[in-house]
């Protein structure tokens, strides 16, 4: 290439660099004085979350929708450094259930009904005061009608608070005695009539008058997270038999810590009470977990729990053991979900308390051993913890276009004490829903053994969500 050539593409180069730069100049100019009309810019207007399933409303609804799109309120600000933003849902669920259970000796057919309804106000996202009401039932009967022996109506309805109380996080209402987090001070706390699990219900499912108090999000060289509680439970306590022991406080120690390769929970429960029901000293150990086996996935729980009576062995409490396991996965290429659930039962183990509704303890097995709540419908093979080895096989399908599901199982109960209260049950379950408030519900099951005759059992219920 000559000089001259050179110097003349040197210049056109040179040229053109200088319209590139004008040009990015001047449309990056008109980009700032036409931003609104800018397609890729994004907006400063909020824009709606688009669903494709639209919220249902609750029956109630005050400040700032539950789950919902929009702005938030400004909310206002305490003297401790909390900013609430106050908001009032009232929902609740009705129960209605056309029911006959036969064990093989007695048989009960009825109309129940249940009613429970919810008021949350949430001051903030840890913060909240829950009421809760069961206005047509009481001590575990329930509004409607008997249409076996002694027909008639039951007219079961009560006034009293089934729940209220508060819970919020000690850290959060006091935010500026703490503002870089550097003093643990996030201290869960509750106090009021509340339900309370432990064990997944198998130690303790009641309602009681307590306080609770737990650190939570502790960190140690063996866990990524480590939760401690303590509870102290003064009043309206159910025992083991489902009865309201006046006599009774409870007082609990729980933790739950997540290892490398476990869940692991363990609890300890105290009872003191008087002298006709006596004192009892409950514990539990938990392990949830995934387990591979030949590139199956399997979720699985292992909980060993006992009981020990301190005065005497009452109805309210006994001595004795429970192993419990739960083994379930998904099929390949399926939603659904297999399941075994087994338990051995050793001398007469008893919870620490239950409510009115909450049937015996190995009512976790499955349906044919869980008690459903609503009026006096059985479990097929029963749900007290005394004597006996058990088990229960079962598939739950679901078929999301038809939004249906069914749950098929087939259980046993061994009694391990010569009382002849050995059986076999079959099973299931239908739900269909109905609209965005209703679910449709079949039940059934027949049962049978060498020394008893045979049960069975049918129930059509109807659930309204509001």
């Amino acid at each position: 290439m000559s000089r001259s050539t050179g110097k003349r593409w040197g210049c056109l180069w040179f040229a053109t660099t200088i319209a590139v730069v004008i040009v990015c100049e001047l449309s990056s100019a008109w980009g700032q004085e036409s931003q609104s009309q800018s397609g890729s810019r994004l907006s400063d207007q909020p824009i709606p979350l688009d669903t494709t399933i639209e919220r249902p409303s609750p029956l109630l609804e005050l400040g700032d929708p539950f789950l919902g799109a929009g702005n938030l309120q400004k909310g206002i600000t305490l003297p401790g450094g909390a900013v609430w933003q106050p908001s009032l849902v009232l929902f609740g669920t009705y129960r209605t259930a056309v029911q006959t259970f036969s064990d093989g000796k007695a048989q009960r057919s009825e109309w129940a009904n249940r009613l429970d309804l919810f008021g949350n106000l949430q001051l903030t996202g840890t913060e909240r005061i829950l009421l809760g009401l069961r206005p047509l039932d009481k001590n575990g009967r329930h509004l409607g009608y008997q249409f076996d022996s002694g027909a008639g109506f039951n007219k079961h309805v009560d006034g009293n608070l089934e729940m209220l109380f508060f819970e919020g996080d000690f850290g959060e209402i006091f935010p500026n005695l703490d503002l870089y987090d550097r003093r643990s001070l996030d201290y869960g706390f509750s106090i009021g009539r509340q339900p309370l699990l432990l064990q997944d219900g198998l130690l303790l499912n009641a309602t009681i008058d307590s306080i609770g108090i737990v650190r939570h999000s502790l960190h140690t060289p063996w866990s990524s997270g480590w939760r401690l509680n303590f509870l102290y439970g003064w009043n309206d306590l159910h025992r083991n038999d489902n009865r309201l022991d006046r006599s009774a406080q409870l007082v609990a120690l729980s933790t739950s810590a997540d290892l490398p390769w476990s869940t692991m929970d363990l609890d300890l429960v105290y009872v003191p009470a008087g002298g006709r029901t006596g004192d009892g000293l409950y514990g539990g150990l938990g392990a949830i977990q995934r387990i591979s086996i030949f590139d199956t996935t399997f979720n699985t729980t292992f909980r060993i729990l006992g009981s020990r009576a301190l005065n005497r062995p009452t109805s309210q409490t006994a001595n004795g053991a429970l192993l419990y396991a739960e083994i379930g996965l998904t099929p390949e290429g399926t939603p659904n979900w297999a399941y075994l659930d087994a338990f051995v039962a050793i001398d007469r183990f008893s919870s620490a308390g239950r409510n009115p509704d909450a049937g015996g303890p190995l009512g976790k097995t499955g349906l044919l051993f869980q008690a459903v709540g609503l009026g006096r419908y059985g479990a097929a093979l029963g749900n007290s913890a005394d004597n006996s080895v058990g088990f229960v096989l079962g598939y739950q399908m679901f078929f999301a276009y038809f939004r249906q599901q069914l749950i098929l199982e087939l259980g046993a109960r061994k009694d391990t004490r010569g009382s002849d209260q050995d059986a076999l049950a079959f099973g299931g379950r239908f739900q269909q829903a109905i609209g965005r408030h209703l679910i449709f519900q079949l039940d059934s099951f027949v049962s049978g053994g060498s020394h008893r005759g045979v049960g069975y059992g049918g129930r059509t219920e109807l659930v309204v969500k509001f």
